[in-house]
Order: structure tokens, then sequence, then C-alpha cells
């Protein structure tokens, strides 16, 4: 059995896929990834033995802004997207019995158009509940498509989201559809969701409510174990004290990451802690040259969150599986997009703090971490780490092979 997966996103939605493909391969099936070019994202998916297809723009310059914008904007990255996509998942399907897509929407709908034209059965995957049509929650926001104030129910804001969604991506899909000689779509978020779409997150964590409309198919969180050593430096700086508090926003661009950073430090010493600073795509770094603080790159997060006091990050589906598995109390400050979501979630379990807005100063989080380090806070997360659900790979791999039989 041969499977291509593909997603256009962060890291924090590429590393399931190299859970989701270390466990297709322990059954026996082949496994490719489309995934951007960003070279860490090759450089995971090269470790655990996963071939990568380098697919679209980098992300991370698409992030922060090292990619100049197109005359075109949106609707011009969008069709770039879909064509790009198209094309190489065309080229890497040869032979394949399965196409799984997640990520943006233009990119996805590329892999759809290519499950249509080769008649290979498709799967779309979400990490958080909150990106699928509920009557139990509103949709996220999209660039510049505030939700209409005022408006609560929830059916009327989807209604919505959907015309937006098809405004945003609608005519380049089509005509990207068009070209191949596939007919137009007049709801490209329904065609790409498909009705029976799966939900790639855990259950406690992140549930999904019914009765809902969509046939959700919740597989668990796809997580790999890593066993990839700390740098010795970090570790003799674990070592040499009382567990610190780690800060870091992934791949999120900050505004003023110094300041953020200031805030950060000055809270995390109000504490009596020391603090492990994540660089990121924020590009955090020391505020002075005093020895509480200690700054890493890229490193193995479910090591390094089981031994912190407590986890201050913006809210991504990637970092707040990783803390609430490794049982660490967590900050929340998010962002956008699904960050919020996951902040009630923490906040809603008790295993955390969600901090009010993305921008924090040293009062507020210190506040917040108060919450974080209270004894009663570590005992829930811990909790919840037993209750999390580590077979959701290896579930959704099952399915995958069950479903072409």
């Amino acid at each position: 059995m041969r499977v291509l997966l593909s997603a256009y996103d962060s890291r924090g939605g590429v590393e399931p896929l190299a859970a989701l493909a270390v466990r297709l391969r322990e059954l026996g099936a082949e496994v490719r990834v489309c995934a951007p070019p960003d070279e860490e994202f090759a450089k995971r998916l090269a470790g655990v033995g996963v071939e990568a297809v380098p697919t679209g723009r980098s992300v991370r310059d698409l992030v922060t802004g090292r990619t100049p914008p197109s005359p075109g904007g949106l609707p011009r990255r969008a069709a770039d997207l879909v064509a790009a996509f198209h094309e190489n998942v065309t080229a890497a399907a040869e032979g394949c019995d399965v196409l799984l897509a997640t990520g943006l929407v233009p990119a996805v709908a590329g892999v759809k158009s290519v499950a249509e034209k080769l008649g290979i059965r498709y799967v779309y995957a979400s990490y958080q509940p909150v990106s699928l049509p509920s009557p139990h929650h509103p949709p996220m926001p999209r660039p510049g498509r505030p939700l209409p104030p005022g408006v609560t129910d929830n059916r009327i804001l989807w209604d919505r989201d959907a015309r937006d969604a098809q405004d945003v991506f609608g005519d380049a899909v089509n005509t990207h559809r068009v070209s191949v000689g596939l007919p137009p779509v007049d709801n490209v978020r329904d065609h790409v969701f498909t009705d029976r779409p799966w939900l790639a997150a855990d259950p406690l964590l992140a549930p999904w409510e019914q009765p809902a409309d969509l046939d959700v198919v919740q597989t668990g969180a796809w997580v790999l174990p890593d066993d990839r050593p700390l740098p010795a430096d970090l570790t003799a700086f674990l070592d040499a004290g009382a567990p610190p508090v780690y800060v870091g926003f992934g791949s999120i661009p900050l505004q003023d990451p110094e300041e953020v950073t200031r805030a950060a430090v000055e809270a995390v010493r109000a504490r009596g802690r020391r603090a492990v600073l994540s660089r990121g795509w924020a590009d955090l770094d020391a505020t002075d040259d005093r020895d509480d603080c200690f700054v890493v790159g890229e490193v193995n997060h479910q090591a390094l969150f089981r031994r912190v006091a407590a986890v201050v990050h913006h809210g991504g589906a990637g970092t707040t599986t990783t803390a609430t598995l490794a049982g660490a109390p967590q900050v929340v400050v998010p962002q956008g997009a699904d960050q919020p979501y996951f902040a009630g979630r923490v906040a809603g379990l008790g295993i955390g703090a969600a901090h009010d807005g993305p921008v924090p100063t040293a009062r507020s989080l210190s506040a917040a971490l108060e919450t974080a380090l209270a004894p009663e806070t570590r005992e829930r997360a811990t909790a919840a780490a037993g209750a999390f659900r580590t077979d959701g790979a290896a579930v959704a791999a099952r399915l995958l092979l069950d479903a072409v039989g």
C-alpha cells in the first residue's frame, strides 16, 4: 500500500504527519509527505526516515515577512498554492492508494483535485475542532474578515464563513480546476473538508461535540515519541537549580519580541524562577547577561517540557498537545486562529491559565503564572497527562489501511 500525506502548515502542522507516517510504515505501507520546503521540516522528516517532497514556498519566509508581498496578494498566493500542490502531489502520488491532506485550504484543494483526477481515496484532517463547522462553536475569523458583531447563532456564522472562503479562494481554486478538466465548485470549504473529516486531536483536550452536522472521525492526536537527547548545556542548566519556566511562541512572529521577552523574564523572576527562552520564529533572545535565563533553538520539547515548572506559549495545537502530554502546567498567550480555543481549554481543564489578550505585561503574566505554578494546577496537569491518548497516530494509520481494504 502507498500513502501520500500532505500539509502546507507550520511546524505544528507537519510534525503530526511524521508520527502518522511512522505508524503507517510499521503496518507495511510506503509513505511520502508533501510539505513546505523549510529546512527544519525536511530535517525532522528525514530524522524519522520519511521521504519529503518540498512543495510551495517557505512557510517561515511567508509568516515572518521574508517573502515580499506579490502584486496580487492573497488571491495570487492561493493560486500558486493550488497549482504547486496539484503538480507535486500528482507527481508523487503515482501508485498511491490514498491521499491525506491538512493545512491551508488552497493547498488542500490542490490535493483534492489530484484525488479526483486519479480516482484515489481522499481524507481531510484537522488538528482542532474549531476549524470544522459545528453548531457548538463559531468559526475562526479569516484574515481581514472579522465575525459580524452581535451575531450569536453559530450556524449563521458558519454559513458566512463558507461564503468568505469562497470569496477568498473560490476563483483561484476553480480557475485551476477548470484548467485540469474538473468542474468548478460553489463551496470550496466544504468541498475540501468533505462530510466526514478527521479530527487529529485528543478527546480530553479538544473534544468534538455532538450532535453535529458533520460525521467527524476523532482519532486522537498524532504524536511521535521523541527520544532525542537534550543538548548537554541545556541539561546542565536544568540540573543546576529548580525547574525553570519555559517561554516560547513557536512559529508565531511577534510585533515586539524584545518587549514580550522583557515582560516574560520579569514575570518569571518575580515568581522566583529561572527561564528557558525558545528562539522560535519570533527570534526571542536574552535581555541581559544574568545566568538565570537559557536560550534554546530546536530541541526535543517532549523531554524539555517534562522538566519545567510551567510552559508559557502561544496556544498552537502542537505546543498545547505536547505540554498537556508532558503534564506541564501552562500559560497560553493566544495570538490568533485556533489559539484562543486552546487557551480556553487549558483554563477550563484547570491545567493552566489563559492570558487575556496577545500582548503580555510583566504584571499580567506574573498573575497568570501564579495560577500555573500552584500545586493544584500541577496535580490536574499530571492527571490530564495520564488520561491523554497516545495511540492517535496508530488509530489513524489503521483506519487508512482499512479504508482502502
